[in-house]
């Protein structure tokens, strides 16, 4: 494959605190996952007390925008995205280099954070709603039940989709009255720094905080006894090393971790054009790498053949390549060392005699050392399998038959996993009835995927996937707590 991209200058962002960019003499170098060779820019380096400040700088701003009613924050919520999609082109142009994911992909990531935004800011009404216990025989108080912002809390986002998924909860905490600080992957962290930056500057000083760096140096953004709650979407892993880090200061936790989502194909699935395309981007956009992705798919023996031949025909099309390459349908993994985990698993499951079949050309020229993997279906594996027990997040499917309804259901909840799942039918009753029947915290119907994804509906996992919800008013309320005012009822009314 011959570049037609060019080069462009690395991209600098800084930290942003209490209102004031700062620069680092520590910088983190971000390289093209499709060109490692190649440097996309720097991000500053935060070091502990950049750190320290920045929660001093939301505590800080906390009292004064807390203070102010739902309906004054959202104004000024609102404000502060105003003109934001004047830079998304660029923005786009951005975490593609970083990402490596396809600059269509890295728009509608940018896209989301706006809608996710105006759709947390349509919720306003809500925050405040209290509710007066009703009279109870004995009970000599009346009593109101409300809501209260909780602090500063810190988010932490990953490189997948790190400026959507920053949407599902930053301006939830911020309309709840809360001031936040946004940790962007250390990996990936030029687009989202970009974006928060600006709107951040719309906002009052501390409400909004941006700090890059390496891990080695935020445990203050998780630990420090002024952080009211981490909220943090990545790894199983990564999930528990900030449950145990939140434990030292009792630091709350909303943990939005990985998925093994299954995806059942009874006997009576439509499987035409539109339902397949579904489908197919539910298991390979953006390369696989999505905590929502289809990771199993349980086919009902008869339609197997049917499902995998529907599936090759979309992969015989892909084209493997830079994410701004107008032609390229699939992008890199966005690390090596993720490149090499799926490479393997793929390999064992050849191993072990399973049908395994690979689909586009690997790129080559200046892309020759690129995190590429061919896209592969991996057809009635062992289901002991690591393709099988394992979160692949890559570009790969073990494709599973089975015999009926219960036997479908056992085979899916049989996992550590619990965050989405869906089920493909044509029978809406076989639909309620399975889904109700699935350990997980989301099910779509003839339907899956982050793109399919209702982004007012509360959304979190089960069983290691995590825990709490983000996304509409749950998702508000997640950065509430709730207070309860007693006043003294007349002698005779509590009788």
């Amino acid at each position: 494959m011959t570049s037609t991209l060019g080069t462009t200058a690395p991209v600098t962002t800084g930290l942003y605190i209490g209102g004031e960019v700062r620069s680092t003499d520590d910088v983190l170098e971000v390289v093209d996952p499709a060109r490692p060779g190649v440097v996309v820019g720097h991000a500053a380096a935060a070091s502990k007390e950049d750190v320290a400040d920045a929660v001093a700088a939301a505590k800080a701003a906390y009292p004064a925008w807390s203070a102010l009613s739902a309906a004054e924050r959202a104004a000024r919520m609102a404000a502060a995205i105003e003109g934001i999609a004047d830079e998304r082109d660029e923005d786009a142009r951005v975490l593609s280099l970083e990402n490596g994911k396809i600059r269509m992909e890295a728009w509608i990531d940018a896209l989301v954070f706006e809608i996710r935004w105006q759709l947390a800011l349509s919720l306003a009404d809500e925050v405040e709603q209290s509710k007066v216990l009703a009279p109870a025989p004995g009970i000599p108080v009346e009593t109101t039940v409300a809501y209260q912002p909780i602090g500063v809390v810190t988010v932490i986002v990953p490189f997948n989709w790190p400026i959507a998924i920053l949407a599902a909860s930053l301006p939830h905490a911020l309309l709840a009255g809360d001031t936040a600080i946004v940790k962007p992957p250390p990996s990936t962290p030029l687009a989202t720094t970009r974006l928060v930056q600006r709107v951040a500057e719309k906002l009052p000083p501390g409400v909004l905080n941006v700090v890059t760096g390496r891990d080695s140096e935020m445990a203050g953004l998780i630990d420090h006894p002024d952080v009211a709650k981490v909220c943090f979407t990545g790894s199983v892993n990564g999930g528990k090393r900030i449950m145990e880090m939140a434990s030292r200061s009792l630091t709350r936790v909303t943990l939005e971790l990985g998925g093994n989502d299954p995806a059942i194909i009874r006997e009576d699935a439509v499987l035409d054009d539109d339902h397949l395309d579904r489908l197919f981007g539910a298991i390979y956009d953006t390369t696989g790498q999505i905590c929502m992705n289809a990771k199993r798919l349980y086919v009902h023996r008869s339609r197997m053949d049917e499902l995998v031949a529907g599936l090759s025909a979309r992969l015989e099309k892909v084209v493997l390549g830079h994410g701004l390459a107008e032609d390229t349908t699939m992008g890199p993994l966005h690390q090596p060392a993720q490149k090499s985990f799926v490479a393997e698993i793929i390999e064992e499951a050849k191993d072990s005699g399973a049908e395994v079949r690979e689909f586009g050309e690997l790129p080559d020229g200046e892309f020759a050392e690129g995190n590429f993997l061919r896209p592969a279906i991996v057809v009635d594996p062992d289901p002991s399998l690591r393709v099988v027990t394992q979160e692949q997040f890559g570009p790969v499917i073990p494709v599973i038959p089975f015999d009926d309804d219960v036997e479908a259901v056992r085979l899916a909840n049989d996992t550590w996993a619990g965050l989405c799942a869906s089920v493909w039918t044509a029978d809406p009753d076989s639909a309620t009835r399975l889904g109700g029947q699935l350990e997980c915290g989301y099910v779509w119907v003839n339907d899956h995927g982050a793109a399919r994804l209702d982004l007012r509906a509360p959304f979190g996992g089960m069983k290691h996937s995590g825990m709490g919800r983000e996304q509409g008013i749950e998702g508000v309320r997640a950065f509430q707590d709730t207070r309860s005012i007693a006043h003294p009822r007349p002698a005779e009314a509590a009788h």
